[in-house]
């Protein structure tokens, strides 16, 4: 018997795009995707029906309208859902993801899309599948830039990287494509560890330089410290992996944390002057911020 899932649109001013992304990925949305339509933008997500009930759908709805409401936006939110067989689900949110530039030097491009035929991005070719990571939201974005500008001048030595909560893999290959020598990846959930080297597969990264575990950061397999580490989660998770942070660092690493709510950041930024790191820049676009991180 084929799994049904809940196909869960929410129609909404743009204002509150990022916000509604990050609420599936808080309440485990898959394959989310969105579109603009008649000035407004349209998210979907799938939840899957054993998981999730209606008493679960009227309070996510019941969150969205509360979302709009302490972001001041007037207009509220339109919550529609339905029953999808599987196969239909894993095809439907594709139509609505497109290849996304990003930065000044990436292409994120869907894989089931043709290359394009003329650029001068380096394409990263994604299938996300379950997994969280498609380019299309703000907090990528951010982690994405910040890779770009980090790893803009060639270095003399070979860089290491950790991604922790690699999920759909997009940090890992964007940093190998921007010039990062390997990269350790590692997520709590299965799921995205098999999207993550599915995904370097695509892009025919060996196998050595895309490493790949399930856990968090005590179970990256690492020889020495790391150069960078990216962190793209939630804020309550990051604050509590601080604390680890210097389990895989050197004096003078650096690192890349988003996920974070603007109103979030003093707490971040104060937990990591605790531990002994300090916010270089925040980047902000709409609520959420990427901090990049270092030493004093």
């Amino acid at each position: 018997m084929a799994n049904t899932w809940w196909e869960i649109q929410v129609t909404c001013s743009p204002l509150l795009e990022d916000t509604v992304f990050w609420r599936f990925g808080n309440w485990d949305g898959r394959g989310t995707a969105s579109e603009r339509w008649r000035h407004q933008s349209r998210v979907k997500a799938y939840f899957p029906q054993q998981q999730f009930g209606n008493m679960d759908l009227a309070a996510l709805a019941l969150r969205f309208q509360q979302d709009a409401l302490c972001l001041g936006v007037n207009e509220l939110p339109e919550v529609t859902w339905s029953l999808i067989e599987d196969e239909d689900w894993s095809k439907s949110w594709k139509k609505y993801w497109q290849p996304q530039p990003v930065g000044d030097r990436l292409l994120i491009n869907p894989a089931w899309m043709e290359l394009p035929t003329e650029s001068s991005r380096l394409v990263l070719k994604l299938d996300p599948g379950t997994a969280f990571g498609t380019g299309t939201h703000a907090t990528t974005q951010l982690c994405l830039e910040s890779l770009e500008m980090r790893l803009s001048e060639k270095s003399p030595t070979p860089i290491t990287l950790a991604d922790i909560g690699c999920g759909s893999g997009i940090l890992s290959i964007g940093a190998i494509l921007l010039g990062a020598s390997q990269v350790y990846g590692v997520d709590t959930d299965p799921l995205a560890v098999k999207a993550t080297a599915e995904n370097r597969d695509l892009n025919g990264i060996d196998l050595e330089r895309i490493h790949v575990a399930e856990g968090s950061i005590d179970s990256l397999k690492l020889e020495q410290p790391v150069d960078g580490f990216m962190c793209n989660i939630l804020a309550e998770i990051i604050v509590e992996l601080i604390p680890r942070f210097n389990d895989i660092a050197k004096a003078s690493t650096w690192g890349i944390l988003s996920g974070i709510l603007l109103d979030q950041s003093k707490w971040v930024a104060d937990t990591l002057e605790d531990h002994g790191w300090m916010v270089a820049t925040l980047w902000r676009r709409g609520d959420w911020c990427c901090l990049n991180i270092r030493r004093p």
